[in-house]
């Protein structure tokens, strides 16, 4: 028993996509493979200060308890602004910390701004604000 052929070298019309098709393709996926990759590259952008501003938020906290404990100790409260650099994480954080009196007798408003440089016209990453007692014990 012989096979018959179709005569043609071919795959017929439904086995395969024809060039136009496969141009389409090519079209759409260039044009989302650049949007994906602008999306990730903000998604990267938005994590990296994420990290930044929590970094920011512990050497803060770390200022803060910085003073707590001297108030403790009977070193006295923070009067005026204190500013100063801290590293963590191999990097340079510049803090500023300023005290305020409130109309309570025995407390004071306490302010520890930290950015990522030096000088007062960068913005702050992280700003942390706590009230001290003055003069309590324990």
């Amino acid at each position: 028993m012989a096979v018959k052929g179709t005569g043609s070298r071919w795959p017929q019309r439904g086995q395969g996509f024809t060039l136009i098709e496969v141009m389409v393709a090519l079209a759409i996926v260039a044009l989302t493979v650049p949007a994906l990759l602008l999306v990730l590259d903000q998604q990267i952008d938005g994590t990296a200060h994420l990290r930044d501003r929590a970094l920011a938020q512990i050497v803060a906290t770390n200022r803060l308890s910085e003073l707590r404990l001297s108030l403790r100790r009977g070193q006295g409260a923070l009067q005026g602004t204190l500013s100063g650099s801290e590293e963590m994480a191999d990097r340079e954080w510049f803090w500023r910390a300023q005290s305020t009196a409130t109309r309570m007798d025995g407390f004071s408003r306490l302010e520890i701004q930290v950015r990522v440089d030096e000088g007062e016209d960068v913005t702050p990453l992280y700003t942390l604000v706590a009230y001290l007692a003055i003069n309590a014990q324990g």
